[in-house]
Order: C-alpha cells, then sequence, then structure tokens
C-alpha cells in the first residue's frame, strides 16, 4: 500500500518538473503539500484502513496530476492546437463574416495565417499551467476529493476549473500577448481584415476585438478539454490507473 508521502509527492512532482521553475521551487511546493497533510487529521493508522480519507486525497491527486501533465504534453508543443481538431482555435465567431469574405474573395490564405498563429500562442502558453495546475492540487480537501470521487466522469476538472481558471487566465493572458505578437496574429488579423473589409461596406464593430484575451480564453478551454478526457480514461478505462493507489481508488 503506498504511503501518503510519497503518493503526494508523486503527484505534486509530476507537474511541477514540467514547469520551467528550479528545483528549489517546485521542492517547496512539495514540501509544502506533506505540511499541510496534517490539516486533513492524517495518521499511519488512517493511511492503513481498507480505503482511508488520505488514500482517497492521494489517489485523486494522483489523478488531477496525470489528467494535468497528459494534457500539458499534449498541446504545450507545436501542433498541439494547430491542426488539432479537438481544439483547434477557429475564426472568432464575431468576424467570421470577414473570413467568408476573404475566402470568396480567394484569399483564404489570410484567414489560415491568421488561425494558424491564433494556435501557435496558445501552444507557448499551456506550459506556463504547471505550476498553477501543481498548486490547486496541493490545496484539493478531503471534501474536495470526495465530491471528485462520487461526481460526473468530469467532476476533476470541474474543481481544476473552479479554483484555478482566474489564476491561469492571468498567467496565459501576457504570455500569449507576447507571443500573439511574436507569431505575428496581429499582423495576420489586419492583414485579414484590409482584404475583406472594403468589401464589407467599411463597417466593422470589431475592431476593439481583444484577440489576446481570445486567445486566452480557447487555451483554456483546450486545456480543460484534454484533462477531462485523461479524467475519464482514468474513471473508465482499468488499464489506464497506472498505480496502486489509482487502482485502488478508482475500483471503488
Amino acid at each position: 500500500m503506498l504511503k501518503i508521502k510519497s503518493s503526494v509527492i508523486m503527484a505534486i512532482a509530476a507537474l511541477s518538473l514540467m514547469s520551467c521553475a528550479q528545483t528549489g521551487e517546485w521542492q517547496n511546493i512539495v514540501n509544502s503539500t506533506l505540511n499541510s497533510a496534517s490539516q486533513y487529521g492524517l495518521s499511519g493508522d488512517v493511511i492503513n484502513s481498507a480505503l482511508s480519507n488520505s488514500e482517497v486525497v492521494s489517489g485523486l491527486k494522483e489523478a488531477l496530476a496525470n489528467g494535468a501533465e497528459s494534457a500539458i504534453n499534449a498541446l504545450g508543443k507545436p501542433g498541439g492546437f494547430n491542426g488539432n481538431k479537438l481544439v483547434e482555435i477557429a475564426m472568432p465567431d464575431s468576424i467570421k463574416n470577414i473570413g467568408t469574405t476573404a475566402r470568396a474573395l480567394g484569399q483564404g490564405h489570410y484567414v489560415d495565417s491568421f488561425e494558424m498563429t491564433m494556435n501557435q500562442a496558445a501552444e507557448k502558453a499551456v506550459p506556463e499551467a504547471a505550476k498553477i495546475l501543481a498548486n490547486a492540487i496541493r490545496l484539493m480537501s478531503i471534501k474536495d476529493a470526495m465530491n471528485i470521487l462520487s461526481g460526473t466522469d468530469d467532476a476533476a476538472t470541474q474543481y481544476f476549473r473552479r479554483v484555478s481558471s482566474n489564476s491561469l487566465s492571468q498567467r496565459f493572458l501576457p504570455i500569449v500577448s507576447k507571443a500573439t505578437n511574436k507569431t505575428g496574429v496581429t499582423a495576420a488579423y489586419k492583414n485579414l481584415t484590409n482584404q475583406a473589409m472594403p468589401f464589407l461596406g467599411g463597417i466593422m464593430a470589431e475592431r476593439n476585438l481583444n484577440l489576446d484575451q481570445y486567445v486566452t480564453n480557447k487555451s483554456l478551454d483546450g486545456l480543460f478539454k484534454y484533462i477531462a478526457i485523461e479524467e475519464k480514461r482514468i474513471r473508465n478505462n482499468p488499464a489506464a490507473r497506472t498505480s496502486d493507489i489509482l487502482k485502488k481508488v478508482f475500483a471503488s
């Protein structure tokens, strides 16, 4: 049977090591997590029960870590968003008429360029989620764990959304802004609108469209979608439970 410390270390380290943090930084996260165990009233005697609160917490933390790690690895690389039909960031609904007009005029390459650069910006932002998601895992309480265990197939993903969305958005936005400038999102958008606008009567209420916020929101949607996929796989597929604690908790 796994001990609480080894399980928590596995869960937190899996995410923290993926970030750009120095060794001392992620070790502090691990140490903080271990110290916080006392607030749950966890002890060696409790751990040795049939399915103790500590085991439920450990199993759910490991499942969260696995889901987050899988999502970050899949999305935080070239091609993670771009060309990925599950999460690919498309033209904002508010300016789809511009894209449609551009394609009708034989200028579809401007639409493609715009969409590609948005997706590239999202790919650059996703790895920054590691430390924030690790902190969300660290803060999970017994009550959170029990609700997740008895919840829907995406209950853990909903927990992540609830406790980390604001922090992730704040962290992603400046990275997306930098990435959109580097990958040429704004320039691609201007090229697109310049091609289409003469045929739209010069009317464009979307001139103030916040592209950085749009890409940030879509990046988070994609991240949570992938976490939900991994969560469902762990819940429904015994072969996806790759450790003793996952097998024990989810078999229950």
